[in-house]
């Protein structure tokens, strides 16, 4: 495979409709032979704390009342969370999941704190040295 296959998501929202969204990209990509990288910055790295990783996260302003509803009966018709998307990514492909070592800086977060889907700490600069491809920031 060549390395601009690789896909490489800087996830920074922590709402429940873009971490869905990225899950969906993760997956299709790692179904399709992709390498893929996800960088846990900020919001979306309090999203994957071990204790809260599946509690309701809200949704981005523009989705609305009507986009949470919306999600909500897609999770009920579907009974996945966005996290089950990505164990199922990671479960098929190469899918790395690193939280940014300045945002676990501010957050004052151990990897320890976090879901053990996390992989490691990274930098931002060991981040974009794998990043052979575009960049997608959600």
């Amino acid at each position: 495979m060549a390395e601009a296959e690789t896909l490489s998501l800087v996830l920074f929202s922590g709402t429940d409709d873009r971490l869905e969204a990225a899950a969906v990209l993760a997956a299709g990509a790692a179904a399709m032979g992709r390498k893929v990288n996800l960088f846990l910055q900020y919001w979306a790295l309090d999203a994957f704390r071990k204790d809260a990783i599946r509690k309701d996260h809200g949704v981005s302003a523009e989705a609305g009342p009507e986009g949470a509803a919306l999600l909500r009966k897609a999770r009920e018709t579907s009974g996945q969370h966005w996290v089950d998307v990505l164990e199922q990514a990671r479960a098929i492909g190469d899918v790395s999941i690193n939280a940014c070592a300045l945002s676990m800086q501010h957050f004052e977060l151990a990897l320890e704190d976090l879901d053990p889907m996390v992989d490691g700490v990274t930098g931002v600069a060991a981040f974009m040295g794998e990043a052979t491809g575009p960049i997608t920031f959600i």
